[in-house]
């Protein structure tokens, strides 16, 4: 008869060194996870490190095509780009006019689109009355608020026409003054032309004795012409910017 011992002492031994064992495979494991790491940004930087240097050997090529190449030559080439560059900006502004062309018509098939199934809808569900309210409601409440914006524009409208009509009366009104100022300064200098014309008659009739008199006389009526003809040039011009018609009307 034959019987296995096992102390509790070879247990724990057992057990520390299967517990020592696990952690040592965990540690190798983040060990070859980390240098798989490693091993990825190694490999990034030296393809990083290439990139440039092969960027630099570039770069290096150009410059000394440049040193070849004539001034005139960079200088047409430079050109060219910038012709390429504004013809890509002409285009990119076409192409976003297009798309806003096409985003207004997208916007006005979805509307009608809208329409149709609100009629379909109306047509389909007419046994079902709380669809047929919810849809006539909404579409109250859209038609209220185009019938408000109308209203609303209807009433800026109606303000802007009569402000132009209190205008139009006020310019009318100045119109007609000018008018019957420009007929009273009319009379006034015909009336002085005439007068002057008679006093030249009689001053080529009458005696020399009389000539000084006549000629102060021939300087006041002068200048009540001049004045009167200043004046009436300045009602012309009044007029002119107050209504076209007068003004050629005055001229003529």
């Amino acid at each position: 008869m034959s019987c296995t011992l096992s102390s509790p002492g070879m247990n724990g031994t057992l057990e520390k060194v299967l517990a020592d064992a696990k952690s040592l495979v965990e540690r190798l494991r983040n060990h070859d996870n980390a240098a798989e790491m490693l091993i990825e940004q190694t490999t990034s930087l030296n393809k990083r490190v290439e990139s440039m240097q092969q960027y630099q050997e570039e770069i290096d090529s150009l410059n000394q095509v440049a040193r070849h190449r004539p001034r005139s030559s960079l200088v047409l080439g430079i050109q060219q780009e910038n012709r390429q560059i504004r013809e890509l900006q002409q285009e990119n502004k076409e192409l976003r006019t297009s798309l806003e062309e096409h985003q207004s018509a997208l916007e006005l098939i979805m509307t009608k689109y809208r329409e149709q199934v609100f009629r379909l809808l109306m047509t389909s569900k007419r046994d079902d009355p709380t669809i047929v309210t919810q849809l006539k409601e909404q579409h109250t409440t859209e038609m209220q608020a185009h019938i408000d914006k109308i209203n609303e524009m209807a009433s800026v409208m109606r303000k802007a026409i009569e402000v132009d009509e209190g205008r139009i009366c006020e310019e009318e009104e100045r119109i007609k003054q000018l008018e019957l100022e420009n007929i009273g300064l009319r009379e006034l200098l015909g009336i002085s032309r005439e007068a002057f014309l008679v006093l030249k008659r009689e001053d080529a009739s009458e005696n020399t004795s009389l000539s000084p008199l006549l000629t102060s006389a021939d300087v006041s009526l002068r200048k009540n012409s001049s004045v009167l003809s200043l004046l009436l040039e300045h009602l012309q011009h009044d007029a002119a910017e107050l209504h076209p018609r007068l003004a050629t009307q005055t001229q003529a």
